[in-house]
């Protein structure tokens, strides 16, 4: 999914993984609801995502402030779904969080 970025600052949540395909039960469930209860968060502004032929997943989360995304990660069904995602569905993970201070870019269409 593609959205229209606000003017900087705001903040991007920037989340590489690969799952384990070996223990899925529950995910495509649990990976709705979080992207369902996620949106509705205080502070959010869009997410896009990608999948490569190996199966690695890049997503990135976009947030208006520093606060949102502290309030997102420390809701009590995303924590949940954090402490299932380490015990049973994830191979790896990495997150990194950046403030986007300035933005430029190119569009021929």
């Amino acid at each position: 999914m593609s959205f229209t970025r606000p003017e900087p600052p705001y903040y991007a949540v920037i989340i590489t993984s690969k799952l384990d395909a070996a223990n899925l039960d529950g995910y495509a469930a649990m990976d709705d609801r979080m992207t369902e209860l996620g949106r509705a968060q205080p502070g959010y502004l869009g997410r896009e995502s990608r999948t490569d032929a190996e199966g690695r997943d890049l997503t990135v989360l976009y947030y208006r402030d520093a606060e949102s995304i502290t309030a997102w990660k420390q809701h009590p069904e995303h924590l949940e779904a954090q402490r299932r995602g380490r015990e049973q569905w994830y191979a790896n993970y990495h997150i990194e969080v950046a403030k986007v201070e300035r933005t430029y870019g190119f569009d021929r269409g």
